[in-house]
């Protein structure tokens, strides 16, 4: 057995470096994952799924503050309005007479009223306006020429010259989408625009704490919604101005709250620009995924108004996490095996979106989180590169000497856990399998020593490939031209019989071997019992093997073969756990020398899907078992000789019809019961 023999200080320092030199190579690529996604255009992905995927789990908020009247389809139809040209304005006038009766808190158009229209109706509505006196009026922006330095320059479209004298405050019904056409963020203000947000213009009217600072309006900031389209209170036009009963909306229901009044239309016209987009809701719903533009009006306001709008770290803040945390993921994992590494990565990346999902809800805050469960992801991969290679050099070296005298599968098992290579034991169930070539003496005989060798290496080399190891079976030892091997050990099987008596009936499924003109057969023993197992030696060296009388019965077993006949036996235990499993019959009862309790024998026929083929002799042995167990010789030598009659060559009925004849011989004890006993081994 061979031992390491480098200095334990030299170990270490080993150890040191090459946990250091991977745990570098780990945090460099971590950082520039998570850096690169950070900067670069291919990150936009991550980072505005960072977003919107708390949105996923959060409950949706009902806000009571707002409220939206919209020009909808049902209003359109029931009030005779066009769909591609104005409303007619006493209809506003009517709404807002409505909204003012009801102590509407303040009135938000999204509606740019830009040109004189019918005269009454226009000045019914500039009375309206005036009459409440905390309206804001949509004004449009839209691009001219281009500036001297190329950059794109808009033009204001302001209301109606009556209807901007009678408002309290106009605001730009522009909106600022990303490159998926969400909307995430307010509409950037500098302090070049000539007119603030629709949102701003809103929560200044209705006295919003943030607007008492004019700079507070540049703060960049991104929208809290509060859930999908509609989530906000809304109503229908056409039921806002209603005198029905049935259709009206009650008294009151405007009351204290703002009121935003804009465009929602599932009818469209070929080439009208639709305003309505995407929101973080739309990944996962499907049936009507976007939201009206006055609703994401309303949300900045009501954002404004509460104080819950969304923060993102700035972009220095968050190069520190992602350096900070490449740092500890790089070096942390890289000291880890492939499996706790993966566990661990698990647990960190279930901890980041804790975290994130956390601060979005409670602190308002959102930051990339995604970029850095990539970190994880690289970090991770490269952990299990760097450990895989680094343990496959050092196992090499190791199986190397271990498959000197260790099975395959013993070799990959120590070589996981060389705490096995000690010396003890411990007991197990196991399920063991002897095996003898039958005649193997004569066979043999006279055979030079080069041309023995040949045969008996392919036969071993055949047995164990498609028979034990086939199954995962464990081989022990070879023991001249018989093997010894066993199941549930060293790892546990739960179907150990199963897989030992496959190994069987997969002996004789092998094509046929010769060895000196001579057909080889294989005789096999198989017992399912406790036995002690493990490395019994010293540390220079080991032999991992299975000890106790379970392994000298299932030898019992190949060696019964010979008497009966037969090729594979097995014991009632290992007949327990696989029966209804394979074609089987009883044979009897058996005292076997050195064994002070009889055993109950059984023979492995062949595989389930045979039964029908032996039904015969199987129905014609247990019938001729019986007699003979209840002591009717003649009755049972009789029934023998029937079974050998559907089957002339078969072995245990031989054996049974010797038994008879030696037991006339003899006066049968008293309190027999069956059982057979024999002498020899």
């Amino acid at each position: 057995m061979p031992k390491e023999t480098s200095k334990p200080g030299h170990n270490r320092a080993r150890k040191v470096w090459d946990s250091f030199g991977g745990g570098t190579v780990g945090a460099l690529l971590a950082i520039l994952a998570g850096a690169s996604l950070l900067y670069l255009k291919f990150g936009l992905g991550l980072i505005h799924l960072s977003y919107d995927l708390p949105y996923a789990i959060r409950p949706v908020i009902q806000p009571q503050e707002a409220a939206i009247v919209y020009l909808d389809d049902d209003s359109h139809r029931t009030l005779n309005q066009p769909y591609n040209a104005p409303w007619d304005r006493s209809l506003h006038a009517r709404l807002l007479n409505r909204l003012t009766a009801d102590g509407a808190k303040a009135v938000a158009f999204d509606i740019v009223f830009s040109d004189a229209s019918n005269p009454q109706a226009d000045e019914a509505l500039a009375n309206a306006i005036r009459t409440n006196g905390k309206v804001v009026l949509a004004a449009d922006n839209v691009p001219s020429d281009y500036g001297r330095d190329g950059v794109e320059a808009k033009q204001i479209v302001p209301p109606y010259d009556p209807f901007l004298d009678a408002a309290a405050g106009i605001g730009s019904d522009e909106m600022n989408a990303d490159d998926d056409l969400v909307i995430r963020k307010q509409v950037p203000i500098s302090r070049d625009d000539q007119i603030p947000t629709m949102s701003w213009a809103a929560a200044q009217v209705a006295g919003a704490p943030v607007t008492t600072n004019a700079n507070n309006q540049y703060v960049p900031r991104w929208l809290n919604y509060y859930g999908p389209a509609t989530t906000i209170p809304n109503v229908s036009f056409y039921r806002a101005i209603s005198t029905n009963i049935s259709d009206a909306v009650p008294s009151g229901f405007f009351s204290n709250k703002v009121v935003f009044v804009g465009a929602h239309l599932l009818t469209k016209f070929s080439g009208e620009r639709k305003d309505e987009y995407p929101t973080p809701y739309s990944r996962w719903i499907r049936d009507y995924p976007f939201m009206p533009g006055t609703e994401i009006h309303a949300t900045a306001f009501l954002n404004l108004l509460r104080g819950d709008w969304l923060n993102r770290l700035s972009t220095n803040a968050e190069l520190s996490i992602i350096i900070g945390c490449g740092l500890l993921f790089g070096f942390g994992l890289t000291r880890f095996r492939p499996l706790p590494a993966t566990g661990i990565s698990i647990l960190l990346a279930a901890l980041v979106a804790i975290l994130a999902y956390l601060s979005f809800v409670h602190l308002h805050t959102w930051f990339p989180w995604l970029l850095l469960e990539v970190q994880i992801f690289v970090a991770l991969a490269w952990s299990v590169v760097f450990n895989s290679i680094r343990l496959y050099v050092q196992n090499k070296l190791y199986e190397a000497s271990l498959a000197l005298y260790l099975s395959p599968k013993l070799v990959k098992k120590f070589s996981n856990n060389r705490e096995l290579l000690k010396p003890g034991a411990k007991k197990e169930m196991l399920t063991i399998l002897f095996t003898d070539i039958a005649g193997f003496t004569s066979i043999s005989e006279g055979m030079d020593s080069d041309d023995l060798a040949h045969h008996m290496n392919l036969y071993f080399e055949t047995a164990v490939a498609q028979c034990i190891h086939h199954t995962d079976g464990t081989i022990v030892k070879y023991i001249g031209d018989a093997i010894f091997s066993f199941w549930n050990a060293p790892d546990l099987q739960s179907n150990h019989q199963l897989r030992a008596c496959e190994a069987a009936l997969q002996f004789h499924n092998l094509p046929p071997q010769y060895m000196n003109g001579q057909l080889l057969i294989t005789r096999i023993g198989l017992h399912t019992g406790v036995a002690n197992v493990g490395n019994f030696g010293s540390t220079a060296r080991v032999d991992y093997t299975a000890l106790g009388e379970n392994i000298n019965l299932a030898s019992r077993m190949e060696g019964l073969n010979k008497y009966l006949g037969t090729t594979v036996l097995l014991t009632g235990e290992t007949h327990a756990g696989v029966s209804g499993k394979f074609t089987m019959r009883f044979l009897g009862n058996f005292q076997l020398k050195g064994f002070e309790k009889s055993v109950g024998v059984f023979e492995l026929m062949g595989a389930l899907d045979k039964a029908a083929g032996f039904q015969p002799v199987l129905e014609a042995f247990a019938s001729s078992l019986k007699l003979f167990q209840q002591g009717k010789l003649a009755e049972a030598e009789t029934a023998f000789c029937k079974v050998l009659e559907i089957v002339p060559d078969d072995g245990p009925s031989k054996f049974y019809l010797k038994q008879i004849t030696e037991l006339r011989a003899h006066t049968m004890p008293e309190d027999w019961k069956g059982e057979v006993e024999l002498k020899e081994k």
